[in-house]
C-alpha cells in the first residue's frame, strides 16, 4: 500500500511539473521551464519527452553545447528520427557545418524544418547551385507566414552566385517590397559590374529600411543606423570601385564609429580601408587589421573574403618592412591554395624589396613550370622585373615565349616599342610578321579558304608598313602596302606610299601604279584660302589691304609690286669716340676674360683709418711701402684705369676713355637710413 501511495504521489508531482513546463513554454520563460524538466527527469531519467523538452529549453537559452551533449549522452533514447532537427541545428549553430549536413542527410524523414535547415547549411558550405534548388522546392511546396523569408534567402543565394562565381543571375520575378530583397538585388548587380544601378537599389533599400523600422515606436535612431550599417557599407564599396576613395573612406569610418555588433561587417570594412591606404598611412592600417582578427569572423565571411583579408595582411607586412611575417603569411596562403598566383607574387615582391631580383625571377619561373595555366601572368611579371633591371632584350624574349599572347595587338605594340628602344629593327619587324601570319592562318581555318581581313589584322598590316617605311625598309613594306591597297583600292594614301616604295625598287612599276592616282581636278578641294591663311593655325597671316584713294591709289598702281624699304637707324656712338683710334678688340669680352686683366690689387685700403690691430699706427706705412719707391718696378695697371695701355699703341682706347668733365672720383653712395631710426641709440 505504501509503494502504491508513493507512485500515486510521484505521478501527481510529475503532472504538476508538466503543467509548469507547458505554462513557462507558452510564456517564453525557458530557464524556469528547464528547472521543471530537470525535476521530471529526476523522477524518470529516460523520459523521451522530458529529454526532448530539455534539449529545446537549452537551445532556446543559447546553450548549444550542453544541448548537443544531452543528445549524444542519450543516443539510445533520443534516436536520429526523434531528435534529428535539434541535433543538426545545434551543430549548425556551433559552426560544425559538415556534421550538420551529415545529420540532415542521415534522417529517415525529411521534414519541412530539416529542409529549411538544409538550405542554410548548403549556403554556408557555398554550394550555391544545390542551395538554390532547395529553396525553390521549399517555396513551391510550402505556404505559411515564412514565405517572405524564404524569398529573401533565395535572392541571397543568387547574389552570392553573381558575386563569387560570376554567374549571370536569372530573373526570379521577386517583388522587391522589403529592404532585404532590395539589398540582395543590389549585391547581384555589383557582381555584374552594374554599379550605378546597384547604387539606386541600395538607396531604395535604405528608404524602405527607415520606413519599416520607424513604424515601431520602440526602435531608436541609433537602432536604425545600426541596421543601415550594412547597406551603407555596400554603398561605400561601390564608391571605392568607382574611384571615389575619399567618399568611401569617410563612409567607412562613420560605420566604424557606430560600433556595430556584426564582426563580419567590421572585418570587411577594415579590410577595404587597408586596400585604400595601400602603402600609405600604414599606422592606421595596422590598427584596422586588428578588426579582421576578431573572434568569429571566419564563420561570418565567405572563403574568398577571408582569403582576400589574408592577402592584404601579407601585403601590409611587406609595406611595414616585416619581411619574416610577410614570408610566413604568404607561405601559409600558398599551402592553402597551391594553384593561386597571388602568394607567389607577394613573395617575389618581398624579394625585390630586398634587392634579390634574380631569386625573385627564379621563384616565378619555378611556379610557371609547375602551373602552366598561370604561366602567362607569371611571365608578364618576370618581364617587368627584367625591364626594371634594364635587361630589355631578355624581357622581350620572355614576352615572346607567351604563345597565347603573341598575336595580341597590345603584346605586339609592347615588343615593337621595346625592340625600337634597343634599335633592333629586324626583331621588331619579325614580331609584326609573326602576328600577321597568325591571323592569316586563323582566318583561313575559320573561313575555309576565303580570306576576309578582320579589323585587327588590317591594323597590324598598316602598322607594319608604317614602321618599315619609317625605318627606311621600303622594299620590305611593299608587300604590306599591296595587301592594304587590294583591300581598299580607293585608299589614295596607301597608293601614294606604295608608289613611293616602288620608286626606289622598280621605277617602271611605280609609273604604272601612278596611273591609278586621281587627276588633279578630282583632287581639288573646296578650300577658302583667305580663311585658311587668317586662321589661328597659320604661320603666316596676310594683312588685309586697306582702301586706296587719290594719290595713294596712283602710287600703288605705278609702283606695282615694289616694296617700300625701311630706313636703318644709325647706331649711337660713345661721347668720347675718336675715329682715329683703333677700338679695343676685346671690348666685348667681360673684364675678367680680357688678356690684360691682372686681377685686383691687394692692399688698396691699407691706409684707411680704423683697420688693423688696436694701438697700431699708419704714420710710417707709406715710407715703408716698397711699392711707392722709385726703384720699384711698375705694377700691372688695374683694368679700366687710365693707366691701362694697349700693347700695340700708346693711345687710350675709346672704351677706356673717360668723358670730358667727368669727376675723378666716384661719389660715395648715400647710406640708406634704417627704418625706425630717429637718432640717438
Amino acid at each position: 500500500k505504501m509503494a502504491a501511495a508513493t507512485a500515486a504521489g510521484g505521478a501527481g508531482a510529475a503532472a504538476a511539473l508538466w503543467s509548469e513546463v507547458n505554462r513557462c513554454g507558452q510564456n517564453g520563460d525557458f530557464a524556469r521551464a528547464l528547472k521543471s524538466v530537470n525535476k521530471i527527469l529526476q523522477i524518470s531519467k529516460d523520459d523521451v519527452t522530458a529529454l526532448q523538452c530539455k534539449v529545446v529549453c537549452l537551445i532556446q537559452n543559447g546553450n548549444f553545447k550542453e544541448a548537443l551533449s544531452v543528445i549524444n549522452t542519450h543516443t539510445k533514447v533520443l534516436t536520429s528520427d526523434v531528435i534529428a532537427f535539434e541535433k543538426a541545428y545545434c551543430e549548425y549553430r556551433l559552426n560544425r557545418i559538415e556534421n550538420a549536413l551529415k545529420t540532415i542527410q542521415s534522417a529517415s524523414q525529411q521534414t519541412d524544418k530539416l529542409k529549411e535547415l538544409y538550405g542554410q547549411v548548403l549556403y554556408r558550405l557555398e554550394r550555391y547551385d544545390d542551395c538554390l534548388a532547395a529553396y525553390r522546392d521549399l517555396i513551391r511546396n510550402s505556404q505559411d507566414e515564412y514565405e517572405e523569408e524564404r524569398k529573401t534567402n533565395l535572392s541571397a543565394v543568387v547574389a552570392a552566385q553573381s558575386t563569387w562565381e560570376k554567374v549571370m543571375p536569372e530573373d526570379l520575378g521577386l517583388r522587391e517590397a522589403t529592404y532585404e530583397l532590395c539589398y540582395n538585388s543590389a549585391c547581384a548587380l555589383i557582381g555584374q559590374g552594374k554599379l550605378n544601378e546597384a547604387m539606386k537599389k541600395l538607396r531604395k533599400a535604405e528608404e524602405l529600411c527607415r520606413q519599416s523600422l520607424s513604424e515601431d515606436s520602440d526602435v531608436t535612431e541609433e537602432d536604425i543606423e545600426a541596421e543601415l550599417a550594412i547597406i551603407h557599407g555596400q554603398m561605400a564599396y561601390i564608391m571605392q570601385l568607382q574611384g571615389r576613395t575619399e567618399d568611401a573612406l569617410q563612409l567607412y569610418n562613420q560605420i566604424i564609429k557606430l560600433k556595430p555588433t556584426d564582426v563580419g561587417l567590421l572585418a570587411v570594412i577594415a579590410n577595404n580601408i587597408i586596400t585604400i591606404n595601400k602603402d600609405q598611412n600604414v599606422f592606421d592600417s595596422k590598427k584596422k587589421v586588428k578588426l579582421t582578427n576578431a573572434e568569429g569572423v571566419e564563420h561570418k565571411l565567405s572563403k574568398k573574403q577571408l582569403q582576400a583579408i589574408e592577402f592584404n595582411k601579407a601585403l601590409l607586412a611587406m609595406y611595414t618592412n616585416q619581411a619574416d611575417q610577410c614570408r610566413k603569411l604568404s607561405a601559409s596562403l600558398q599551402s592553402q591554395s597551391p594553384e593561386h598566383l597571388l602568394p607567389v607574387l607577394i613573395q617575389a615582391a618581398q624579394l625585390c624589396r630586398e634587392k634579390q631580383h634574380a631569386k625573385a625571377v627564379g621563384l616565378l619561373q619555378d611556379f610557371a613550370d609547375q602551373h602552366p595555366a598561370s604561366a602567362a601572368e607569371i611571365k608578364l611579371t618576370m618581364a617587368q622585373l627584367k625591364i626594371a633591371q634594364g635587361s630589355v632584350t631578355k624581357a622581350c624574349m620572355i614576352l615572346r615565349s607567351i604563345e597565347e599572347l603573341q598575336h595580341k595587338p597590345g603584346m605586339v605594340s609592347a615588343l615593337v616599342t621595346m625592340y625600337s628602344h634597343e634599335e633592333d629593327i629586324d626583331s621588331a619587324i619579325e614580331v609584326f610578321t609573326q602576328a600577321i601570319q597568325w591571323y592569316q592562318q586563323f582566318q583561313a581555318s575559320q573561313t575555309r579558304g576565303a580570306k576576309p581581313k578582320s579589323p585587327v589584322h588590317l591594323s597590324l598590316i598598316r602598322e607594319a608598313a608604317n614602321f618599315k617605311l619609317k625605318h627606311g625598309r621600303k622594299k620590305e613594306a611593299i608587300s604590306d602596302l599591296e595587301e592594304l591597297w587590294k583591300q581598299n583600292p580607293k585608299d589614295v594614301h596607301t597608293l601614294a606610299q606604295l608608289i613611293s616604295a616602288y620608286s626606289l625598287v622598280d621605277p617602271e612599276k611605280a609609273k604604272v601604279l601612278s596611273k591609278h592616282l586621281p587627276s588633279s581636278d578630282t583632287m581639288s578641294l573646296k578650300v577658302d584660302v583667305d580663311a585658311l591663311e587668317n586662321s589661328h593655325g597659320a604661320t603666316y597671316v596676310r594683312k588685309k589691304a586697306g582702301k586706296l584713294t587719290g594719290d595713294n591709289q596712283q602710287k600703288e598702281q605705278g609702283q606695282g609690286d615694289v616694296k617700300k624699304k625701311k630706313k636703318k637707324k644709325k647706331g649711337k656712338l660713345p661721347k668720347n669716340y675718336d675715329p682715329k683710334v683703333t677700338p679695343d678688340p676685346e671690348r666685348w669680352l667681360p673684364m675678367r676674360e680680357r688678356s690684360y686683366y691682372r686681377g685686383r690689387k691687394k692692399g688698396k685700403k691699407k691706409d684707411q683709418v680704423g683697420k688693423g690691430t688696436q694701438g697700431s699706427t699708419t704714420a710710417g706705412s707709406s715710407e715703408l711701402d716698397a711699392s711707392r719707391t722709385a726703384s720699384s718696378p711698375p705694377t700691372s695697371p688695374r683694368p679700366g684705369s687710365a693707366a691701362a695701355v694697349s700693347a700695340t699703341s700708346n693711345v687710350i682706347p675709346p672704351r677706356h676713355q673717360k668723358p670730358a668733365g667727368a669727376p675723378a672720383t666716384k661719389k660715395k653712395q648715400q647710406q640708406k637710413k634704417k627704418k625706425g631710426a630717429k637718432g640717438g641709440w
